[in-house]
């Protein structure tokens, strides 16, 4: 672009904003691309078209500004050579949010043409507007609402979406369908649609990716990441089906957890959706979705789409809230909810800092690790959880060198030498020198300048200051004889600085250990104040008083040893030298403090002492002599003595210590202490002990010491033992351990990291592949990676030349083992012949495959065996042809058998021919024959259902014709074929079920379409279309014949149904061949079920020829449809009787006259079946009247009678049969026939009650009854019974009148409790517990037959109950099965219904939950005492006069009946009882409690499914203190051992808490004394003192001795010999405070260029790490016990120095109304500078807002007047004929 020479060259009117006009001034003219003459105008958000004009008009007054040069970049030295200027500064967003655009422009120095363009792009802002802040282009279109459109305002509003010009502003006037291009382009940043990110940039649409970047064409994943790859989410996609309920109204169907993506949800079905949220702030919602729209759930936003049968839920995510999604109930129906969304994977690796650098200078490492962060909860969990996800993967870990400056240079110092001396203090040097250490860690001496800013390490340190060992005499021997000289000795050792015994002490120096002793006392003058013999425990123990006290850290008195007496014959005197000192516990060392400082009296620093007679010679003493060498002595003895004064502090303050008693010197007149030497010194009393602090010690952790690390390198672990320990006694040396609960500290850690350095590397192998053959030898493989173990734990993997060991093997051979001997078989030759049949072979070969791989030929017994069709098998080709003449060859036959097979009993095998239908039972092994002629047997081939047959575990074809079923299964049944080359025949099989039904068998994928209709059929027009299509009844026609050729498989299935069905079987015969007698096993029911099981109980296969039935089938095609059904029934028992016939007659052919095992039968050729069974039972009762038949019960005979003509007068019938009244009907006679021995006797019953007979109704003499004249009150069941006494058994016959639909019923009410199943007519009541089996039976009659419907609570039962032959059974009840249930019998001629009301009955129990009943007892009486009943029985001890409340928890149905007893009787009548009865009898409550009130109180809880009886004792009594038998003494030696007696609080005999007996007078007590004996030598230790040294290891010391405590208790020291031989020295000397000395270290304070937190304020960091004062580095966790430095501080920056600056408002948009707004400009500018910087830098501050309504007032008539300055210059360029100029300059304009 030329340099703009002059203000404006040439002028061009452009439309703008629809139908206003403006001019655009182009300063000069660029060649190239077309668009590059293209001015870009700076636009603001919000800014009018009236801004545009004044703006606009304002830059061309102002047009002779030049640009700031200043604001263009430097030129690059490659875009010098360009004729292109730098390009400029990026302008301000043209939005501040919601992602706008900033452009550039750049000049052309050339004067001639410039190639590219002028002006780029960039997007900007890009943050998300407040939700106030609205739509952008809807602001665009609502700042035209006060500009007249047509005359007219309008309110407009935006069109999104545009595809054809999507960036111009297109808006709709709000209420009607006018839509206008307002614009021909929409702001720059205004989005192009409403679901992009592209954006309008100069009235051009441009892509904007999910990074925000122009012409980007990144997207977002499914999981919402920009350019992600889909692995931080996870797809969840499923289908709920609902399983509602009346008890159940709603369920959840899935829960979506926060942050999911593209919900999708759709349901089918009449429920409804609904949501439940909770945000992680723990705040709940609910949406019902009732309405179809968007609206926002949770701050989420969700489209719900709404219709008949279908919801569906969309929400793009990511949601706010985990949302439940639930369904509640509308209709009983199903529905199903199908859901799909993209689940965040809330727990993701996240890679931490750099750890501190290995080393602080020369060069060291750093690592990074990885850590598993929670996205909701913003936290580190456990890594468990990131692994939980296969997409984690976890970074590893990064590598870098760091602190790469050589080390300034540093002291460094030889080790030191050897001490010069080995105790007693020496000295010890070394050699210190100033050296530098490059990067390859190599030292090198400098100059010791250059170390002068460190302090210089010492050279001569002290050593072996601990003093040197020293000699150490004991206490001497008491003197060897009790007057005058003697001998006495002591124990002289070599004790060093720790107090142990041990060598180096110098010879010259040691103390004698024997010497002479005198004892002043004259052999010949006994008299003595105390015994001679009691002076020698005396002396020794003053003797022990003189030994120097022990410093402690208290400050105590310390004597000095007693110095030598000033004489050397005679009485002098002895001094020494007593100090007040205190041990320091921290340095291990003794200070001297003032002597005000020490508590309690100072020991004597002077005392008298007696060396002996002056001449040097041991005298003879006399009485006289005696008196005068001691009157010195005998002074002191009568002025001064000693007394005992008290006791000191304890040794310990628990676990038993001892107290010393205080030995005085007093003055015997004035009773004042005294210097203690003026008190004779071998007058002394002895040390006085008595023990103390005898309660155990408090609980304690007791710590090991730590274990060897696990580890040499990488991380280890070291363990210690840390137990909670209590000492109960440290004279008897007794210490528990406790559980650790039992210890108030907090437990010491048992484990710590050790060994935190990197392993070297080394090669870890993988764990071995599986091998690659099973056996012959074969390979298998593992990976071996040379990795390093790193001080996190974590490996690094490293190339191979890093580990510098061998490489571990790789692979490995294994299954050294020989395969087992196997057949390789060949491929099969030709055909043996060109033409017609030939065989086929191959050859074997045995192959055993050998350890080492190879496979070698073995013997071909080594093979399993080879079945013969393995190797040899026939072929078939074209047919041969005899030249010369022609072939005449007769086809394959197979000899078929047309019968028809019905097994009955039980048979493990059974054998057929093909061409006939089996009716078999499952379990039975079937062998199917083919016979053939004229063709080879082992080419024979068979099918089933049309599929070729071949051998298997469960179907063998053999090859000579036969098929083998091996125990047949529901699956065999079809139709199988039989194929020998043409010929073809068939055999059908079909299985009978456990119910006598035929079992239908699985239908292919045509059958199942074609029976789909029947499906949705009712039952009844299943069973008619079934009995249609087997020809049944049907007429004949081709088109149904044609449907039975079709499938011959079902062809007599109905027939054989009805036989399986039939009745009327000659029992007593059957009982002739000793099979089950089915009369023995009859029930009580009146429809007894053997007349069905007869047949089952044939001893023979029912075998039939297939004419027989067919004749049947044609027979019935020819009878009306009315009575087709009866007069099947009536043919089928014919055939029965032909069967029974033919199978007796058979078998006399077969059994000779003595071997027959019944008499013969006289069986007429062709009696009606209605006297078949009669007859026989005459006939056999006749053959065999002459022997004593056996006692049997009654066995009422099952006839059947011809069919009935509605128009007959007279009706003759058997049981069994319904009887249809009509209008001519004058008589009905109904037979009962009866076997059993005794006979029996027959009665008749109508509807359950007994026959009245009477004239019209009568009994005949063979039991028959008969009704003459019949009326409609003669409808019903009649039952006729049968009864001896052995049982009885009962049949009943239907009366209907016209064949109306007849229901047996009963009125009884059935009441069950105990039985596991029952059954019931329709009709009963049924009250039953859950749990029970009930069978509801509905026992119909009608002409034609009624059909059966069921309903529960009037609607109806579906296929998916239990119903059979009109009876419903249902298992298991529960309370859902409780209702009202309806048997309906219906047919042609009416309907009717019963009902029975089944009511589920629960026995009283106790609930689980009873919070209801504390409640319940709560609100009675929230202050009285109360007690729940329970059916063991409970307590409640009350004191007398009290009140208390019983409760009596219970739960059943219907509501128990509580009744309340006392003592078993009702508290109803027992006098003297105040009581009340309260909520329901659920409530007891007793008043004034006495003894006679007191006792068992129980419950008796009743309704009609049980009785429940709950307990409960009320104790009226008082607590007692009892003195109780002694405790365990307290001591087991000494003199302070006592029992106490033990006082307990008891109730009832029970000891009970104490606090029970709290206001009761405790009774005295007084020890008792015990154990008072001697106690065995013990240790004696004092406490530890302090330690050394506070880390780096130190040590603590102990004073042990030997003691001995009397029975007088009185603690004597005794030699250490004594306690060595009962228990071992404890230790006197420990370690202590190993840990090493750490300090927090920190590196200096970083630049301060962190982010800013407010004016001239930033932020600086610095380094903050563990060390030892050595300077070796250490994990942060060594230095947790110290506080941790800080690590970031606020600093002064000039950066920082900035604040908001903002412009003037704009001028208003408008004068007045409700839309004007005006705009300024805001940015963050340098204090200093005044220039505008980044606005992160002031974000520390609120952002002024830069924009706001103004000139909010209504708008009146005003006058014509301009309402801008530029209405001058709209005249000159004549604009005023534009409406919006016109209005805006209204004066001006209004005078042209």
């Amino acid at each position: 672009m030329a340099p703009l020479a002059a203000p404006w060259h040439s002028a061009l009117l452009v439309r703008i904003f629809g139908s206003t006009w403006c001019l655009l001034f182009v300063a000069g003219q660029v060649f190239g691309d077309q668009n590059d003459g293209l001015v870009f105008l700076r636009e603001f958000p919000l800014v009018r078209r009236e801004d545009f004009y004044e703006d606009f008009l304002s830059d061309l007054m102002n047009s002779d500004k030049t640009e700031d040069p200043s604001s263009r970049t430097t030129r690059s030295e490659e875009d010098r050579d360009s004729p292109w200027d730098a390009w400029g500064s990026w302008s301000e967003c043209s939005r501040t949010c919601g992602g706008g655009a900033s452009y550039s422009l750049r000049r052309c120095l050339g004067s001639k043409s410039c190639e590219g363009r002028n002006i780029r792009y960039r997007t900007c802002s890009n943050v998300d507007c407040p939700p106030e802040a609205g739509d952008f282009r809807a602001q665009q279109c609502s700042a035209h609402n006060d500009v007249k459109h047509h005359g007219q305002f309008y309110e407009w509003l935006p069109v999104s979406n545009d595809h054809d010009n999507p960036c111009s502003l297109k808006c709709q006037a709000k209420g009607t369908a006018l839509i206008v291009e307002l614009a021909p382009k929409v702001l720059d940043g205004t989005r192009c649609y409403t679901e992009s990110l592209d954006m309008c940039i100069s009235g051009i649409c441009q892509m904007v990716g999910c990074d925000h970047q122009l012409g980007s064409n990144a997207k977002e994943d499914n999981c919402g990441v920009c350019s992600g790859d889909g692995s931080t989410c996870r797809l969840v996609r499923g289908q709920y089906k609902s399983q509602l309920s009346a008890p159940k109204l709603d369920d959840t169907v899935v829960a979506i957890p926060y942050g999911s993506r593209h919900v999708l949800l759709i349901l089918r079905g009449p429920d409804h959706l609904y949501l439940e949220t909770k945000t992680l702030q723990g705040t709940k919602g609910e949406n019902s979705l009732s309405s179809t729209g968007a609206f926002l759930v949770g701050n989420s936003s969700a489209d719900f789409q709404k219709s008949l049968d279908k919801e569906t839920l969309k929400m793009a995510g990511p949601l706010t809230a985990d949302f439940i999604v639930k369904i509640r109930n509308s209709e009983p129906i199903n529905s199903t909810v199908q859901f799909i969304f993209y689940q965040p994977i809330i727990h993701r690796w996240r890679e931490t800092d750099f750890f501190p650098c290995s080393a602080t200078c020369g060069g060291g490492y750093q690592l990074t690790s990885a850590e598993c962060y929670d996205l909701r909860s913003n936290r580190v969990v456990a890594d468990q959880y990131c692994n939980y996800y296969p997409e984690n993967i976890k970074p590893k870990p990064k590598l870098q060198e760091c602190n790469l400056d050589p080390c300034p240079a540093r002291w460094e110092a030889t080790p030191w030498t050897a001490c010069s001396s080995s105790c007693g203090g020496g000295i010890q040097s070394r050699t210190v020198s100033c050296v530098e250490e490059d990067i390859q860690g190599h030292m090198t001496s400098v100059e010791e300048w250059k170390c002068m800013y460190r302090p210089k390490t010492p050279i001569v340190q002290p050593c072996n200051i601990f003093d040197c060992p020293k000699w150490l005499a004991q206490e001497w021997s008491p003197c060897t004889v009790t007057c005058g000289q003697g001998l006495r000795y002591r124990v002289v050792l070599c004790i060093d600085h720790r107090g142990m015994h041990t060598g180096g002490c110098s010879p010259k120096t040691k103390p004698h250990i024997k010497e002479e002793c005198i004892i002043p006392t004259p052999c010949y003058k006994p008299k003595e104040k105390l015994p001679v013999e009691a002076r020698g425990p005396w002396y020794k123990q003053a003797q022990e008083l003189e030994e120097g006290a022990a410093v402690s850290e208290e400050p105590s008195f310390i004597p000095e040893a007693w110095s030598a007496c000033t004489v050397t014959c005679g009485v002098g005197t002895q001094v020494r030298i007593v100090k007040c000192q205190v041990l320091l516990s921290f340095s291990q060392s003794v200070a001297d403090l003032p002597v005000d400082e020490c508590e309690g009296p100072k020991p004597a620093s002077q005392r008298a002492c007696y060396a002996g007679p002056c001449n040097g010679e041991v005298p003879e003493f006399h009485p006289g002599e005696t008196d005068d060498l001691l009157g010195g002595l005998q002074d002191f003895d009568e002025l001064y003595d000693w007394e005992y004064e008290g006791f000191t502090k304890c040794s310990e303050s628990c676990g038993g210590g001892v107290q010393e008693a205080v030995v005085s010197c007093l003055n015997k007149q004035t009773r004042e202490p005294a210097d203690e030497n003026l008190c004779v010194t071998s007058r002394r009393p002895p040390k006085l002990l008595k023990a103390c602090s005898l309660d155990p010690c408090p609980s304690r952790w007791e710590i090991g010491k730590w274990s060897p690390c696990s580890l040499t390198c990488g991380v280890g672990l070291q363990t210690r033992d840390v137990f909670c320990s209590q000492v109960r006694s440290r004279e008897m040396n007794e210490t528990v351990i406790l559980a650790d609960d039992l210890c108030r500290q907090h437990k010491p850690s048992t484990v710590q990291a050790c060994n935190r350095f990197n392993c070297p590397p080394a090669w870890y192998p993988a764990q071995w592949q599986p091998c690659s053959r099973t056996c012959g030898g074969g390979v298998q493989k593992r990976e071996v990676l040379c990795k390093q173990l790193m001080a996190d734990g974590s490996f690094l993997e490293l190339p191979e030349t890093f580990c510098s060991t061998s490489k571990l093997a790789s692979q490995q051979a294994c299954k050294k083992d020989d395969c087992p001997s196997e057949w390789l078989l060949s491929d099969w030759s030709e055909c043996s012949t060109s033409c017609g049949e030939g065989t086929q072979t191959r050859s074997a070969i045995c192959r055993k495959v050998l350890k080492t791989g190879v496979s070698a030929i073995v013997n071909s017994s080594l093979c399993p065996p080879l079945p013969f069709s393995s190797s040899i098998r026939p072929c078939m080709l074209a047919a041969c042809a005899r030249p010369g003449r022609p072939s005449t060859k007769h086809n394959p036959h197979i000899t078929a058998a047309r019968k028809i097979y019905i097994q009955t009993p039980r048979q493990r095998k059974l054998h057929f021919v093909v061409g006939g239908f089996a009716y078999l039972l499952p379990k039975t092994a079937v062998v199917l024959r083919c016979p053939t002629r004229r063709y080879r047997k082992p080419l024979i081939t068979w099918e089933k259902d049309g599929q070729h047959l071949i051998s298997s575990a469960h179907v063998t074809v053999a090859p000579f014709g036969f098929l083998k079923i091996h125990r047949l299964k529901p699956s065999d049944a079809g139709i199988y074929t039989c194929s020998a080359g043409p010929a073809r025949e068939q055999f059908v099989i079909k299985l009978i079920g456990g119910n006598q039904k035929l079992v239908a068998r699985p239908v292919s994928l045509r059958s199942e379409e074609e029976a789909l209709p029947v499906r949705k059929a009712n039952p009844k027009e299943v069973l008619q279309t079934h009995k249609h299509q087997n020809g049944i009844f049907s007429n004949g026609s081709k088109a149904e014949k044609r449907g039975l050729a079709a499938d011959p498989g079902s062809h007599y299935d109905d027939l054989v149904s009805r036989l399986l069905e039939q009745g009327g079987w000659p029992g007593e015969l059957l009982a002739s061949w000793e099979v089950q007698d089915s009369t023995e096993r009859n029930t009580s029911s009146e429809e007894d079920q053997n007349a069905e099981q007869a047949l089952m109980h044939l001893p023979f296969t029912i075998v039939t020829e297939q004419r027989r039935l067919d004749d049947i089938l044609r027979n019935l095609s020819q009878q009306p449809e009315e009575l087709r059904d009866v007069y099947s029934k009536h043919l089928v028992a014919q055939l029965a009787q032909e069967i029974f016939r033919s199978h007796v007659e058979h078998q006399d052919t077969l059994l000779k006259p003595s071997e027959q095992r019944i008499p013969p039968v006289a069986i007429p050729p062709r009696k009606p079946v209605s006297s078949f069974t009669s007859l026989l039972r005459t006939s056999a009762g006749e053959a065999g009247g002459g022997s004593r038949r056996p006692h049997r019960k009654p066995t009422i005979l099952r006839k059947i009678s011809a069919a009935q003509q509605l128009s007959a007068s007279e009706v003759v019938t058997h049981l069994g049969q319904t009887v249809a009244l009509a209008s001519g009907t004058l008589s009905v006679l109904l037979h009962c026939e009866a076997v059993g021995n005794p006979r029996p006797t027959i009665s008749w019953a109508r509807n359950g009650e007994e026959v009245q007979f009477s004239d019209r109704i009568l009994l005949q003499p063979d039991d028959s009854l008969q009704i003459l004249a019949p009326v409609e009150a003669d409808v019903g069941f009649y039952t006729c019974n049968a009864t001896n006494a052995l049982g009885y058994d009962s049949v009943s016959i239907a009366v209907t009148l016209a064949g109306k639909p007849l229901v047996k019923t009963s009125r009884m009410t059935v009441i069950n409790t105990k039985e596991p199943a029952i059954t019931v007519d329709i009709g009963s009541t049924i009250k039953t517990v859950q749990g029970v089996n009930v069978t509801i039976n509905c026992q119909v009659a009608g002409v034609p037959e009624a059909e059966v419907t069921w309903f529960k609570n009037k609607s109806k039962l579906g296929s998916s109950h239990h119903l059979h032959e009109g009876s419903l059974l249902l298992p298991d009840v529960s309370s859902s099965d409780q209702g009202l249930y309806s048997c309906r019998a219906a047919n042609v001629h009416g309907e009717l219904t019963e009902n029975t009301q089944l009511l589920i009955l629960d026995p009283p129990q106790v609930p689980t939950q009873l919070e209801d009943i504390r409640a319940l007892l709560s609100a009675t009486g929230p202050n009285l005492p109360s007690v729940l009943m329970s059916p063991l029985g409970t307590q409640l001890v009350l004191d007398p006069g009290k009140s208390a409340l019983l409760g009596c928890p219970i739960k059943g149905h219907p509501t128990p009946n509580i009744t309340w007893f006392h003592g078993g009787r009702s508290v109803a009548a027992i006098t003297g009882l105040t009581h009340h009865i309260l909520a329901a009898g659920q409530i007891l409550q007793v008043a004034n409690l006495n003894g006679e009130s007191q006792g068992e109180f129980s419950c008796l809880a009743q309704n009609e499914a049980g009785v429940l009886v709950q307990k409960a004792s009320l104790v009226v009594q008082d607590y007692w203190w009892s003195v109780d038998r002694l405790a365990t003494c307290s001591a087991s030696c000494g003199n302070r051992g006592i029992q106490q007696p033990r006082l307990r609080c008891l109730l009832n005999s029970t000891e009970v808490n104490p606090s029970h007996c709290a206001g009761k007078v405790r009774p005295a007590v007084h020890p008792v004394p015990c154990n008072r004996r001697d106690c065995p030598s013990r240790w004696m230790v004092t406490s530890w003192s302090a330690c050394t040294r506070s880390c780096g290891g130190g040590i603590q010391t102990r004073r042990v001795t030997c003691q001995k405590l009397k029975a007088s208790g009185i603690s004597t020291p005794v030699s250490n010999d004594m306690c060595t031989q009962l228990a071992k020295r404890p230790v006197d000397t420990q370690a202590c405070n190993q840990q090493l000395c750490v300090e927090w270290a920190f590196s200096s304070w970083g630049q301060c260029n962190g982010p800013c937190i407010g004016p001239r304020l930033a932020v600086q960091h610095r380094q903050v790490f563990c060390q030892t004062l050595d300077g070796v580095a250490l994990p942060s966790e060594q230095c947790s016990a110290l506080p941790r430095p800080v690590s970031t501080q606020n600093c002064w920056s000039e950066a920082c120095s900035v604040h908001w600056r903002v412009s003037l408002w704009t001028l208003c948009t408008a004068t007045c109304g409700n839309y004007g707004f005006q705009s300024r400009r805001v940015e963050c500018v340098h204090a200093r500078t005044n220039k505008a910087v980044p606005e992160h830098l002031c974000s520390w501050g609120p952002r002024p807002a830069n924009w706001q309504r103004c000139n909010i007032t209504p708008c009146e008539n005003m006058e014509c007047r301009d309402t801008t300055r530029y209405c001058e210059k709209v005249k000159q360029l004549k604009l005023c004929q534009l409406s919006q100029f016109k209005s805006r300059c209204c004066g001006t304009c209004g005078k042209v």
